[in-house]
């Protein structure tokens, strides 16, 4: 049994995750602190979740595409994303960003204001305020979206089959080997990588919910 779709499908999903870690705080955060078209913005930020992911694929293949207007200055660079293991990293960034993004803009909303406001009083700068009060305090949700985005990242399949392919051993995650093993009609393969793919998705589970307890115990 080959295992790149495995190693393919853990680098991916830590790489998406940290992509998403990152852009879905600061996301959540801008649109806690505007004012004017926050619906709108937020909007935007989540329609990736609700799009079907051949939709989200298509989007991303006319964006990166050789004559998208990312694809087209990547190229003059020497450049390609299509149908490279970055693009598997994209799509599942895109579609995990949205959990990533709802998870800590509610954890932002849930905080004790009277917290910001005292450190405000005390003289603390706002990116101190952030580091040092904020994150620390919303800690349990950002944790629990960060597990929820690393299980979407692992489990996506149609927005990268359209814009990485379905390469063996450079883009073919366990979710492509599961519709490769099925179309070849070799089912044991697809049952064993199905699976592989329901163990790791219950484990984040019941890490998020053990994390989210704690949360609801503080």
């Amino acid at each position: 049994m080959d295992y790149s779709p495995l190693l393919i499908s853990i680098k991916t999903s830590l790489a998406a995750t940290a992509a998403a870690f990152v852009s879905g705080i600061a996301a959540a955060w801008f649109v806690m602190r505007i004012r004017r078209f926050r619906n709108l913005v937020d909007g935007i930020f989540t329609i990736p979740l609700v799009l079907p992911p051949t939709v989200t694929g298509f989007f991303l293949l006319v964006l990166f595409g050789k004559n998208g207007p990312a694809g087209n200055l990547l190229m003059k660079h020497d450049l390609t994303v299509v149908f490279t293991w970055t693009a598997t990293v994209i799509a599942s960034s895109v579609v995990a960003f949205p959990l990533m993004y709802r998870a800590a803009k509610a954890s932002f909303e849930q905080l004790d204001q009277d917290l910001i406001y005292s450190a405000r009083t005390l003289g603390m700068s706002e990116k101190d305020i952030f580091f040092r009060v904020i994150l620390p305090n919303c800690r349990y949700g950002i944790l629990s979206g960060t597990i929820l985005a690393f299980a979407r990242a692992m489990g996506e399949f149609g927005a990268t089959v359209i814009i990485a392919g379905n390469i063996p051993g450079k883009t073919q995650t366990m979710a492509l080997a599961v519709y490769t093993a099925i179309q070849s009609g070799d089912r044991a393969l697809a049952y064993n990588w199905a699976v592989i793919i329901l163990a790791i998705s219950l484990a984040a589970v019941i890490l998020m919910n053990r994390i989210s307890q704690k949360g609801d115990m503080r």
